[in-house]
């Protein structure tokens, strides 16, 4: 009897399986967010300042998307370099008051629309409100592309800057928000042409795709064809949980990192969505141990190369890029705090 008591005593123990409920995954996964976050924030602090320290000039990659990436990150608790942030926003502010003049005559500054609503969409996240700076820059982004459908890209610097569809986005964006009341009927006449343009598309790539989404955000346009816009790019997600900036190419942090916040964005999906988990838990395994993502560059340089504190040299400024999307996809699947 012994025998048999001891024998069953093992079973019971081979056939025990530790039960772990949805409510720990979650909290797992929570923590696992937020100290790939609080890895993260540090570089990209780093960078933004390094940024400014070495050049007067505004830069999409180390002041827009860091007070970005900062913005969302002190709404849900996290502490930041408050006098950085404000460092980059002066910095973005006093760069388009340099070039008033040129706005005020329809040239612009170098990176054209680009820059122009990159810098737009800086300060509006930090609150800045309309001022004579504003309505010139918003005055350049009317005249700019006048008779096209659409605003084209200053130039092509794949992944970020690959597509007018970016460009179009944060110019539809900047005029939303800064434009006068002067300017709300060409302002409607503009959008109006770009709307179409955006239905009648058909996207080539990943960054196509995913910024056509975040235009119609925007532009409010029918559920029907938005839930459609949505469909299209979770079926583009690669069996490693990742997105590729074509179908051809692998994962990557840039992708990855635009595409869950424009589906988080949408409002269609939400964060415990079985693509949005594998998306986050690619990131999390992609994640360095200094907390950046490195993505290699494709762009041609133009610009004379300086370093901002951020790793993998040459490939620093697309890296800092994505590695600001992949943060901001992480903060956007956790709450706010009062």
């Amino acid at each position: 009897m012994a025998r048999i008591g001891l024998l069953a005593s093992i079973l019971s123990l081979a056939l025990y399986v530790p039960v772990v409920s949805q409510a720990d995954e979650a909290a797992e996964s929570t923590l696992q967010i937020k100290n790939a976050i609080r890895k993260s924030l540090p570089l990209i602090e780093t960078a933004s300042a390094g940024s400014a320290r070495e050049r007067k000039c505004f830069t999409c990659h180390n002041q827009a998307l860091a007070v970005l990436v900062l913005d969302e990150a002190r709404q849900r608790g996290f502490t930041i370099d408050q006098s950085n942030f404000q460092l980059q926003v002066d910095h973005t502010r006093n760069h388009l008051k340099r070039g008033l003049e040129n706005y005020r005559a329809g040239k612009g500054q170098g990176g054209g629309p680009d820059t122009a609503s990159y810098a737009l969409w800086t300060l509006e996240i930090a609150g800045q409100t309309p001022d004579e700076v504003t309505k010139a820059v918003t005055g350049y982004l009317l005249e700019r592309d006048k008779n096209h459908t659409h605003w084209n890209r200053n130039s092509t610097r794949p992944p970020s800057m690959s597509s007018d569809t970016n460009t179009s986005y944060f110019v539809i964006r900047a005029l939303q928000t800064y434009g006068s009341e002067s300017q709300q009927s060409e302002i409607t006449t503009r959008i109006a042409k770009t709307r179409q343009w955006l239905l009648d598309l058909k996207p080539a790539s990943t960054e196509e795709r995913a910024f056509q989404l975040r235009c119609f955000q925007l532009l409010s346009i029918d559920d029907t064809i938005h839930q459609t816009s949505v469909n299209e790019l979770l079926k583009l997600q690669n069996a490693d949980g990742g997105w590729s900036q074509l179908p051809e190419m692998q994962s990557d942090a840039y992708a990855t990192g635009t595409v869950l916040v424009a589906l988080l964005r949408s409002h269609l999906v939400n964060a415990d969505h079985g693509a949005i988990r594998k998306g986050i838990q690619y990131l999390i395994d992609t994640q360095q141990q200094d907390g950046s993502w490195q993505v290699i560059s494709h762009a041609k340089p133009f610009q004379t190369y300086f370093e901002t504190g951020f790793p993998y040299g040459k490939d620093q400024f697309i890296s800092v890029t994505a590695s600001s999307w992949a943060t901001v996809a992480l903060l956007l699947t956790l709450p706010k705090v009062d």
